[in-house]
């Protein structure tokens, strides 16, 4: 099998070795955040860890500093809310904490790192099957998932449409054979007759909107708008060439 899926940071890890390419899904809302930030012109340094090692990191690679949604301020806009980065002035660079999408891309060892969420996923699939990831010779693996605070896997459900949504792209060239995960997850999505709905109505989209946030949702619930690739270069996800 060519084209593998899985879930969370230790299936990356056991993915990684045998991958090209590791596409990282985290809609709500890691790499949806990435897609936005990387539109705007700002080379996004993943980090796995919101504590003080994360200013220490943004200040070593000469970067601003995403705080959590509701430490930002005027002066400090910039957070994991991809409504919040649509609207603040955005930084050459930014340090965006994550313990999900970025942990799995941390995991993902020398592989190309790709973000996609629903908003990029036709280019995101696109970009994959044109440059060859995917085939015998350069296997791919698309890794998602959120955890729970005690650090356990939590599969959610927006992350498993985001991911079929490329997988499905896949599958649609016939090109490619995928793992029966791989094929679950991209048969989900092709089944999923309101995508947007189940978004705002998931587990991850309802916990938004109770702690305000809803436009979080709306934004990663616009699907297949984005034509940006975000890769992983020099330890930074940046437009693909």
């Amino acid at each position: 099998m060519t084209v593998s899926f899985g879930w969370g940071p230790v299936e990356a890890r056991a993915l990684a070795p045998s991958a090209a390419c590791v596409v990282v899904v985290d809609v709500l809302s890691f790499t949806t955040a990435v897609g936005v930030a990387v539109e705007a012109g700002a080379a996004v340094h993943p980090y796995r860890w919101r504590d003080a090692t994360a200013v220490a990191y943004a200040t070593a690679v000469g970067a601003s500093l995403a705080v959590g949604r509701r430490e930002a301020t005027p002066e400090h806009p910039w957070t994991l809310s991809p409504a919040a980065l649509r609207t603040a002035p955005m930084p050459p660079r930014l340090v965006l904490p994550s313990p999900n999408g970025s942990t799995i891309a941390a995991e993902a060892g020398a592989a190309t790192v790709v973000a996609a969420s629903l908003r990029n996923h036709s280019a995101v699939a696109r970009w994959l099957n044109d440059h060859g990831y995917g085939s015998a010779e350069r296997p791919l693996a698309v890794v998602a998932g959120e955890r729970w605070p005690d650090g356990s896997l939590r599969p959610a459900l927006e992350d498993l449409l985001g991911a079929g949504a490329v997988l499905a792209g896949l599958r649609a060239t016939g090109a490619h054979t995928l793992t029966p995960e791989a094929t679950a997850a991209a048969t989900l999505w092709s089944a999923t007759e309101d995508p947007v709905a189940a978004l705002h109505g998931c587990d991850s989209g309802r916990e938004l909107y109770e702690y305000g946030f809803p436009q979080d949702v709306a934004v990663a619930a616009e699907t297949d708008t984005s034509t940006t690739v975000p890769v992983l270069v020099d330890g930074a996800f940046q437009e693909a060439p």
